[in-house]
């Protein structure tokens, strides 16, 4: 599909050059969803428009892009003899598409009163899953898939569910029978495990250091527990169909602070399928 084919070559483009006589260097996309690591002095400190992020001690740090994020980002760095390097970002926008999701349970979509309660605990169990700050810098070694399978669902698109337009999907989606092994892409600490959400279904969430976390939902069930170090291709839980769903899949989401990655943007292209087949739930 042409749109994937771009968002790919923006991984290679995207932050290559350096200016002379920098400190300070980018990988990554520069495109609404994207990750960026950035690298530069111990000791400095970054801020990404005008907000302070963590920089671990050999001067590595994140930037991440929501799904609407603006046109410009700028990046600050105070080095520690007080030098300042400023960088200003163009972000490239994204096209998204529309998905029409039919045959959910009426109470899926438009919960009763009775569920408005167990929705917002759970919502705030995720918000603390979430709020973890650690040093490490597990993000560092590469990205695998989770699981393989065709694409079912793609980050950014707008969903109507059962005829009703509905928040964008902010994950990926990888169709799989129920019981398909899900594996750790990255190292990370378990920080939330729940066996049953009223969107989500079974949920983990995996902590990958400096606020970079994965979500794991609608799975089978868990393999892990609450606080465990898991290493990257660990079988951490099965794919499911629990919570809000139309079949057997995993729902994979990535979130950087208050921003919504796209994990595809992290591990290309699906070695399983190379073709574009990514439209049908």
């Amino acid at each position: 599909m042409p749109w994937l084919r771009k968002i790919l070559f923006l991984l290679f483009v995207a932050v290559t050059a350096t200016p002379a006589g920098a400190r300070l260097s980018l990988s990554g996309p520069l495109v609404q969803g994207g990750l960026v690591t950035g690298k530069s002095d111990s000791g400095v400190k970054v801020t990404i428009d005008g907000a302070p992020v963590r920089v671990s001690e050999e001067g590595y740090f994140l930037i991440g892009f929501d799904r609407d994020h603006g046109a410009v980002s700028q990046v600050k760095v105070v080095y520690p003899d007080g030098r300042i390097e400023s960088r200003t970002l163009k972000i490239k926008k994204r096209d998204y598409d529309i998905q029409r999701i039919d045959g959910l349970p009426k109470r899926k979509v438009t919960p009763e009163k009775i569920d408005y309660e167990r929705i917002r605990r759970e919502t705030e169990a995720i918000k603390q899953a979430r709020k973890q700050d650690d040093p490490r810098t597990d993000f560092l070694q590469g990205w695998i898939w989770p699981v393989e399978g065709p694409i079912s669902g793609v980050y950014g698109s707008q969903r109507v569910l059962n005829g009703k337009p509905r928040r964008p999907h902010y994950g990926v989606d990888i169709a799989a029978p129920v019981g398909t092994p899900v594996k750790a892409p990255a190292d990370g600490i378990v920080t939330l495990v729940h066996p049953d959400m009223f969107y989500s279904g079974a949920t983990l969430v995996l902590d990958h250091g400096h606020k970079l976390s994965s979500s794991f939902l609608h799975l089978n069930r868990t393999l892990v527990k609450a606080g465990d170090r898991i290493h990257k291709g660990d079988i951490i839980a099965e794919v499911g169909a629990t919570g809000r769903v139309t079949g057997a899949h995993l729902d994979w989401r990535m979130n950087l602070r208050n921003a919504r990655i796209d994990p595809q943007l992290l591990v290309g292209a699906m070695p399983a399928q190379k073709s574009d087949r990514n439209k049908t739930n």
